[in-house]
């Protein structure tokens, strides 16, 4: 058995059978499963947003921060309210994948689309930490309270949360569908606890019997008195970071527009009624959060647990053993939704990749589909730099937070600065009132950006104020070089692949005499060409008719193209097939030319990957078939053509 044969049976093994191309159509999600995927980040958010919102009001106003929370809370709702409007007629006029980076690029021009790209990227990668962080959290929160003060969880913290990390890039390296089947309940489940929540707290309010938490406890964060922070003059300050810090609430309300292409015909309808759901589901999660953290008085502590939202089942369910049995049941939920969560990026982090890859501003190598259909590159990429961040802020959820509303309130200024001149350059009923809502978007989230930069600039977020301009920066200059490469190349000249000479001189090198040197020898004599055939194995569909309507319409060459389907993406499985039919008769002598473009400089070796030496092993031990290699040097070409010099095709 090859070791091709054994990594595939392997990874086959591991992953399941492989999926053909034509079942990307079929792996979709309903609009229910989509609510469960693509809504987890954004739902799940709501277990410490009001959170920290407080842990910023509480040591400068002390006990006035529940009163406080309330309108700040209103505030985000009807920013909330803007954003769902506006990703409504988003996830209608764009039905495929890319969201705010496509909004941006069809309306303000595709470099400045890049800040787009790097804000949502950015914005995955801190969401994955952020949310698998505050899931740990939930869980030492529940040993805290459950376990009668035991808090011997602390020193997992991290561990665990990289564990789920790992786990969740698996599950979605499997597919679409295992990844909707495996994240969709904890989202419903996660809003029953919470209704259960609401519902309790309020039957105990009414009768006057709901507890209220300790502002003096062991561990709480500083409780400081309305008048010093009136005195300090920081008032104003103060709301408006805790406004910032509550926005991370609506992190993830973009996924759904990212993800658009993931549902079931029609598209754009059902993502705006998902959609709208996820905005309705949120504002009363969020809501209710805020209310009873108000009336209960639920304080964060400084070290992160217990949560807020760990404290308010506890007050409502109580001690006993039904009590406790709430309290388990919602701390677990909790866990889970934030896990899952953290699964919106895994799906949205790879189809924007991927849309941004297939713009030339990111490696193709992020366009192709693995083993099981998903996008394998981008969920690897993914998991790797979320794991690297969780490790750097040691999975503390408030130093995360720091970097994380940045990214997505830029996308979301993005968003609304592209729909707004989308609408001013269209003549449609209500322009005006829609290009509004839109440019009132674009402002308010860039306030929250602008905010939230200069109030948590020194807790980390300077980090993401440097990321950005160097990643809009590494992303302009791949797609340069994607374009000068284009450009150099493709200057095909008419009836280059003719041959300038009429005898075929083949030199063999010769060392010592011995069977490689007899079966040079042999092959020098079997090259008597009779046919040529130009193979394109279909890997992307879309590339491959890009590819055979240019090959139709050049002068270049006189040899059609032959476009061989290859379902499985296993290219040297396809191309052995192809060459043992070609050889079946043992009267025919096959050579596979495979061309390979020469580079020398890194940034073109990290842009192009060969697969030369990968076809030759694969075909080395079949009889009657020979693989050569035929370099090209690219880089000494593009050098030439610019010059104005035809390169040296002999």
């Amino acid at each position: 058995m090859t070791f091709d044969r054994l990594m595939y049976d392997a990874k086959t093994r591991l992953l399941g059978r492989p999926l053909t191309t034509e079942r990307v159509r079929e792996e979709k999600l309903g609009n229910r499963t989509a609510l469960g995927v693509l809504a987890s980040d954004c739902i799940s958010s709501s277990a410490y947003g009001s959170e920290e919102m407080l842990r910023v009001l509480v040591p400068v106003v002390g006990a006035a921060a529940f009163t406080l929370v309330l309108p700040v809370t209103g505030a985000i709702l009807l920013v909330l309210l803007l954003l769902t409007l506006c990703y409504s007629d988003v996830v209608t006029i764009y039905t495929r994948a890319g969201g705010s980076y496509v909004v941006a690029r069809d309306n303000l021009g595709p470099d400045v689309a890049q800040v787009a790209a790097v804000a949502l990227l950015v914005d995955y990668i801190v969401t994955v930490a952020v949310q698998v962080s505050a899931g740990t959290n939930a869980l030492i929160s529940l040993a805290h309270l459950a376990g009668g003060g035991w808090t011997g969880l602390d020193h997992l913290q991290v561990p665990v949360s990289a564990a789920v990390i790992v786990l969740l890039a698996y599950g979605n390296v499997r597919g679409v569908r295992e990844a909707g089947r495996m994240f969709a309940l904890p989202a419903y489940l996660f809003i029953t606890a919470m209704g259960l929540v609401f519902l309790v707290a309020a039957v105990r309010a009414v009768a006057g019997d709901l507890p209220h938490a300790d502002l003096n406890a062991p561990g709480v964060v500083p409780v400081g008195s309305p008048g010093d922070g009136l005195l300090q003059g920081a008032s104003l300050f103060i709301v408006l970071r805790s406004f910032a810090n509550g926005g991370s609430s609506l992190t993830g309300l973009e996924a759904i527009s990212n993800g658009v292409s993931v549902f079931r015909e029609p598209q754009g309808r059902n993502a705006r009624r998902t959609l709208v759901a996820m905005s309705c589901v949120l504002a009363m999660l969020v809501g209710g959060v805020s209310v009873l953290a108000h009336v209960t008085h639920a304080v964060p502590y400084s070290d992160g647990t217990p949560t807020v939202i760990a404290q308010e089942a506890h007050f409502a369910f109580g001690n006993g053993t039904l009590g406790t049995a709430g309290l388990v049941f919602v701390q677990l939920t909790t866990a889970l939704i934030l896990y899952t969560g953290a699964n919106t990026s895994f799906t949205g982090f790879p189809f924007l990749a991927s849309f941004v890859a297939q713009d030339r501003f990111l490696p193709r190598v992020l366009t192709r589909r693995g083993h099981r259909l998903a996008f394998s590159n981008g969920i690897i990429t993914l998991a790797a730099l979320s794991l690297a961040l969780l490790l750097v802020a040691e999975a503390n959820v408030d130093r995360l937070v720091a970097l994380y509303a940045i990214g997505v309130f830029t996308a979301f200024t993005m968003t609304g600065a592209g729909l707004t001149v989308h609408h001013l350059r269209r003549r449609e009923p209500r322009r005006r009132l829609k290009s509004t809502v839109s440019a009132l978007a674009a402002v308010v989230s860039a306030t929250v950006v602008l905010i939230f930069a200069v109030t948590k600039f020194t807790e980390g977020a300077w980090l993401v104020v440097v990321v950005f301009p160097l990643g809009v920066w590494a992303l302009i200059g791949i797609n340069r070089e994607y374009r000068r490469e284009t450009a150099a190349l493709e200057r095909l000249p008419a009836g280059a692949d003719r041959p300038r000479t009429r005898r075929h001189l083949v030199f063999v090198l010769v060392e010592t005499l011995d069977l490689a040197t007899l079966k040079a020898l042999r092959y020098a004599h079997e090259l008597r060409l009779d046919t040529v055939r130009a193979v394109h194995f279909v890997i992307d569909e879309t590339h491959a008719q890009r590819l055979s309507a240019r090959w139709a319409s050049t002068s270049a060459t006189s040899v059609a193209l032959e476009l061989v389907a290859c379902p499985d993406r296993r290219l040297r499985h396809a191309m052995q097939e192809l060459a043992v039919r070609a050889t079946e008769d043992a009267e025919t002598f096959l050579t596979v030319l495979v061309p390979r473009r020469m580079y020398s400089h890194a940034l073109g070796k990290l842009l192009h990957r060969g697969t030369g030496e990968k076809m030759a092993r694969a075909l080395e031990r079949l009889p009657h078939v020979a693989v050569t290699i035929l370099p090209f040097n690219a880089s000494r070409a593009i050098q030439a053509l610019e010059s104005g010099r035809l390169p040296d095709l002999d």
